[in-house]
């Protein structure tokens, strides 16, 4: 096991009604707030926003919104967000809304305090040292961004989707209600679903050695979201999944599971290409690119894979062939995907051309190899889109 320091300063309010409490939240940083908000007619449909406002005004608060971010959320909004804030004296940044959202609230609370354009902090490696607080009332169960020390924004102009990380970036408070997941549609549930599971494989893929406890934890923790998810299948109202699965995502990536060990990240690397230039939803690249990762990697460690199928799907775990395991893990979690209608090919995403792989494969090694199971360099990049391809 790795040394380690690990602090979450986020304050949880988790249950149905908590919207209600927002304003007494928020009056602790001051009393002018912007809120970042979905562009979605569900949160004005279902009272969330009549409830926030309400919370608002209650506390003797002043707010002004900012709306039409995007999935992929770009520089232009965090650019408008920092404007706002500097003209208006904002105390306070409140995201309402999926991680595209809170991601967008979280540049926006960096860039206030960077004396030049924003998107310097994405491409520059400038250390983060002041932001505004941040509050969040997530939407949708999937990024884990309501308790992450990271953000991830898109520069249409260069087709580039780098992020920032700082443990300032954690909001000072996440109200997590389940019942604000209730009127998503299965595909943008299932989308989280994957990535909530995701999150968790990045960390359990790991080449440190003698981390029992948070294999464990992440074993425990992506069975949970597997379980629940299947319930959603057929039960798209059912609280109880809907909760776990909520609080399965801040867990998975707050740093918890991060602890004492490394963490791989080559599938998200290699899966944020395809949605900075095909601008494909975030879960959907990586029900994609997960299996064929698994694929080219696996025979790297043939026994970590074998246990992930034996702890995770509960594949008879066979010492003597652990190829074969191993194998069935990777058959298992593309039956999981497929289950939930998943794409699994980039064909099923709508990719029926490779002509930018070069170009992602190169993008996505920018900075060197990836991963930590097997390094990857820009040429495995391709092989893997192109398992993936098939």
């Amino acid at each position: 096991m790795n040394n380690f320091e690990w602090s979450f300063e986020t304050k949880v309010i988790f249950g149905k009604y908590n919207e209600n409490k927002v304003g007494n939240e928020c009056i602790k940083y001051g009393n002018r707030v912007l809120i970042v908000r979905s562009n979605g007619n569900h949160i004005e449909s279902s009272g969330l926003m009549d409830k926030v406002r309400e919370s608002l005004v209650n506390n003797n608060i002043e707010f002004c919104e900012l709306s039409g971010i995007v999935p992929n959320p770009t520089i232009d909004k965090v650019r408008e967000g920092v404007k706002i804030c500097l003209d208006k004296n904002i105390d306070l940044v409140l995201a309402i809304g999926g991680g595209s959202i809170i991601d967008t609230a979280k540049a926006i609370s960096a860039g206030v305090y960077y004396n030049g354009d924003v998107w310097d902090l994405f491409t520059q490696n400038i250390q983060i040292n002041k932001v505004l607080p941040l509050g969040v009332i997530p939407t949708i169960a999937a990024s884990g961004s309501e308790g992450s020390i990271g953000a991830v924004i898109t520069n249409p102009e260069t087709n580039s989707k780098f992020d920032i990380l700082s443990p300032l970036l954690r909001p000072k408070f996440a109200i997590l209600n389940p019942e604000l997941t209730l009127t998503l549609s299965k595909y943008h549930t299932f989308c989280g679903v994957v990535d909530i599971l995701s999150h968790a494989m990045e960390r359990y893929f790991t080449n440190t050695e003698n981390v029992e406890l948070t294999d464990r934890l992440g074993a425990a923790l992506m069975k949970t979201v597997i379980n629940n998810g299947l319930i959603l299948v057929n039960d798209s109202t059912n609280y109880n999944a809907r909760a776990e699965i909520m609080w399965a995502s801040t867990l998975a990536h707050n740093g918890l599971l991060d602890t004492g060990r490394n963490s791989c990240w080559a599938s998200h690397m290699i899966a944020t290409e395809l949605s900075a230039h095909y601008n494909a939803i975030h879960g959907a690249t990586l029900s994609v690119i997960i299996p064929a990762w698994m694929e080219y990697v696996y025979k790297y460690d043939l026994k970590r894979f074998a246990i992930f199928a034996s702890e995770v799907f509960n594949v008879e775990y066979d010492e003597n062939n652990l190829d074969l395991t191993a194998k069935q893990g990777i058959y298992e979690i593309k039956k999981f995907f497929s289950k939930l209608n998943m794409p699994i090919t980039m064909r099923d995403l709508g990719i029926d051309d490779d002509s930018l792989f070069d170009k992602m494969s190169i993008q996505a090694t920018r900075f060197g190899n990836i991963g930590c199971i097997k390094l990857l360099d820009t040429n495995d990049v391709k092989n893997i889109f192109n398992i993936a391809y098939k």
